[in-house]
C-alpha cells in the first residue's frame, strides 16, 4: 500500500512556481521563441531595399498619431510585441540603430532567416549546440570575408567625399527615393563641416510645414524656432549671449490657493509693487553681465521683458531645453540660473543675431556662432508625415556619415556583401567535417536571403537574379551586386552603391548573436502577475 502510494506521487506533477506563472519547455518554448522572432521578420522585410514598402503605425486614444515610415528600428519600437524572442530582436534593432543608425531592418532580417534555418536543422535532429559551434565558425569567416573586401579611401580627400556621397545615396534611397540625391548633399555638407568630430549635437534639424522636400536647404548658422520680445532689438551685431534657466517670478510672493485679507485696495497695489521690484531687481543682476541678448529656458513675463527692451538687450523667452542646450553648445556659453557672480558666468557669442522668414513663420537666425562647424538644416514638405519621415531618414544617413568618417573603410551594397560572406561560409563549409559543416550551410543560406529579399520587394525574379549572383561570385566578380533600377547584375563598383564596413559588420555580429541567445533557449517562465492587494488602512 505504502509502495502504490509513493508510486502515485512520483508520477504526479510537482508545480514549484507560484500560481498563475506560466512554464514553456523544451520544443514549445524554442517553438515560441522561433514563431515570434520568424514573425518579426516578416513583418519588416517588406521594407527592405531600394524599392522596399512603407508602413502605417496608427496609434489609437487621446494622443492618436499617424506615421508613414519604412524604418525598421521606428516600425518594431512602435509596436507593442509580447513574445520574448520577438523582444529581443526589437531590443537589438534598437542597439543597431543607436550605434550605427541604420540596418535596422537587415539586422532583423538576417537574425529571423538565421532562425528560420535553425527551426529547419532542430527538425532534423540536430542538436542547437552543434548548430551554434557551426554558426560560430561561419561567423568568423564571413567577418573576414568582409574585412578582406573592405576598401579604404580616407587618405584621399576626393575619393572619401565620393564614398560618403555614396554610402549617404545608398541609405536614402530605400527611404526618401525621389529626392534622395538632394538629401545625400545636405548630410554629406553637414558632416564634413564637423571636420571629423562627429558631434551630431552641432547638426540642427528643423521641420517646417510648406513647399515640398526638394525646398530643404543647409543653413551655415543655428536657427531657434522662437519670436523675439516685444519692443526689442530685432537684430543684433557681435551678441553677447546670456543663456538661462531661471524662472522670471522666481522671487514673486506664492498667495496662490491662499486668502489675504486687506484693508484697502492701495495694499494690493503695495504687493505688486513689491513684486515688480524684486523682478527689476533680477534684472538688473542679468543686466551687470553686459550682454545684448537674454535668452532663458523659462518665460519672461511683460515687466521684465518691458525692462530688456529699454536697455537695448533681445530678450527671447520659453527656448526648448534641447534649443537652450544645443544653443549653448554652438556659441560656446553656459546655461546660468544664477546671476550674483558674473564674472563666473560664460557667456555665448556670434557675429549676427536677426529674425528672418521661413514660410509663414518667423525665426531667430544666429550666424557666425563660435563653434564653426554648426549648421541647420531646414526640412520643408507637404504634410506632417513626410517631414517626420525625412527627418528620421537624413538622421540615419547622418550617424552613417558621423561613423565612416571615424572609419573610413567601405563596402559594396546591394547584396554583394552578403553574396561575398555566403560564399566564404560555403568554402569553408565545403573543408568542415560533421553536422557542424550543415549548419554553416544554412548560415550561408540566410545570408542569401538578403539579396533574395530585395529583389523580391522590387517585384523581380529573385530566384534568376540571386543565381545569376551566386555564379558570378563563384567566378571571382567580387564586386558583383543587384542593379535594382535596371533589375540585372551589375557592378557596385561602377555603380557607386557603397556601405559603411561598421554598419555591415555590426548587422553580421548582431543577427548572429541575437539568433544564438534565442536558439540555446529551452524554457521560458513567465513570473505571475502581482495581484492587487486592496487597502485595509484607508487614509
Amino acid at each position: 500500500m505504502h509502495r502504490g502510494t509513493m508510486a502515485s506521487l512520483s508520477l504526479a506533477p510537482v508545480n514549484i512556481f507560484k500560481a498563475g506563472a506560466d512554464e514553456e519547455r523544451a520544443e514549445t518554448a524554442r517553438l515560441s521563441s522561433f514563431i515570434g522572432a520568424i514573425a518579426i521578420g516578416d513583418l519588416v522585410k517588406s521594407t527592405l531595399g531600394p524599392k522596399g514598402m512603407d508602413k502605417i503605425l496608427l496609434s489609437s486614444g487621446r494622443d492618436a498619431s499617424l506615421m508613414v515610415t519604412n524604418d525598421g528600428a521606428t516600425i518594431l519600437k512602435n509596436i507593442g510585441v509580447d513574445n520574448p524572442a520577438a523582444k529581443v530582436l526589437v531590443d537589438m534593432s534598437r542597439v543597431q540603430d543607436d550605434e550605427v543608425g541604420d540596418g535596422t531592418t537587415s539586422v532583423t532580417v538576417l537574425a529571423a532567416e538565421l532562425l528560420r534555418e535553425a527551426e529547419t536543422l532542430i527538425a532534423k535532429k540536430i542538436h542547437p549546440q552543434t548548430i551554434i559551434a557551426g554558426w560560430r565558425e561561419a561567423t568568423k569567416a564571413a567577418r573576414q570575408a568582409l574585412l578582406n573586401s573592405a576598401v579604404d579611401h580616407g587618405s584621399d580627400e576626393v575619393k572619401f567625399r565620393q564614398d560618403l556621397m555614396n554610402i549617404a545615396g545608398t541609405t536614402l534611397s530605400s527611404k526618401l527615393r525621389e529626392q534622395h540625391y538632394h538629401f545625400t548633399q545636405l548630410a554629406v555638407e553637414a558632416v564634413l563641416r564637423l571636420k571629423g568630430s562627429g558631434n551630431l549635437e552641432a547638426i540642427h534639424v528643423i521641420k517646417k510645414l510648406g513647399g515640398s522636400l526638394a525646398d530643404s536647404y543647409l543653413d551655415e548658422g543655428f536657427l531657434l524656432d522662437k519670436k523675439i520680445g516685444v519692443n526689442q532689438p530685432k537684430r543684433i551685431e557681435n551678441a553677447k549671449i546670456l543663456i538661462a534657466n531661471t524662472g522670471m517670478d522666481t522671487d514673486k510672493i506664492k498667495i496662490f490657493g491662499s486668502r489675504v485679507r486687506v484693508d484697502s485696495t492701495a495694499k494690493v497695489a503695495e504687493i505688486e509693487h513689491a513684486e515688480k521690484e524684486k523682478m527689476k531687481e533680477k534684472v538688473e543682476r542679468i543686466l551687470k553681465h553686459g550682454i545684448n541678448c537674454f535668452i532663458n529656458r523659462q518665460l519672461i513675463y511683460n515687466y521684465p521683458e518691458q525692462l530688456f527692451g529699454a536697455a537695448g538687450v533681445m530678450a527671447i523667452e520659453h527656448a526648448d531645453f534641447a534649443g537652450v542646450e544645443r544653443l549653448a553648445l554652438v556659441t560656446g556659453g553656459e546655461i546660468a540660473s544664477t546671476f550674483d557672480h558674473p564674472e563666473l558666468v560664460k557667456l555665448g557669442s556670434c557675429k549676427l543675431i536677426e529674425e528672418v522668414m521661413i514660410g509663414e513663420d518667423k525665426l531667430i537666425h544666429f550666424s557666425g556662432v563660435a563653434l564653426g562647424e554648426a549648421c541647420t538644416i531646414v526640412l520643408r514638405g507637404a504634410t506632417q508625415q513626410i517631414l517626420d519621415e525625412a527627418e528620421r531618414s537624413l538622421h540615419d544617413a547622418l550617424c552613417v556619415l558621423a561613423q565612416t568618417v571615424k572609419d573610413s573603410r567601405t563596402v559594396y551594397g546591394g547584396g554583394c556583401s552578403e553574396m561575398l560572406m555566403a560564399h566564404a561560409v560555403t568554402q569553408l563549409a565545403s573543408r568542415t567535417p560533421g553536422k557542424e559543416a550543415v549548419a554553416m550551410e544554412s548560415y550561408a543560406k540566410a545570408l542569401r536571403m538578403l539579396p533574395t529579399i530585395i529583389a523580391d520587394n522590387a517585384g523581380y525574379d529573385s530566384a534568376d537574379l540571386v543565381a545569376q549572383l551566386r555564379a558570378a561570385h563563384s567566378e571571382g566578380n567580387t564586386t558583383a551586386g543587384l542593379d535594382m533600377k535596371e533589375g540585372t547584375i551589375g557592378d557596385m563598383a561602377v555603380l557607386g552603391i557603397t556601405e559603411s564596413f561598421q554598419v555591415k559588420r555590426q548587422v553580421l555580429l548582431s543577427a548572429a548573436e541575437a539568433a544564438e541567445v534565442i536558439l540555446r533557449v529551452d524554457n521560458i517562465i513567465k513570473a505571475a502577475p502581482r495581484k492587487r492587494v486592496p487597502d485595509h488602512h484607508p487614509c
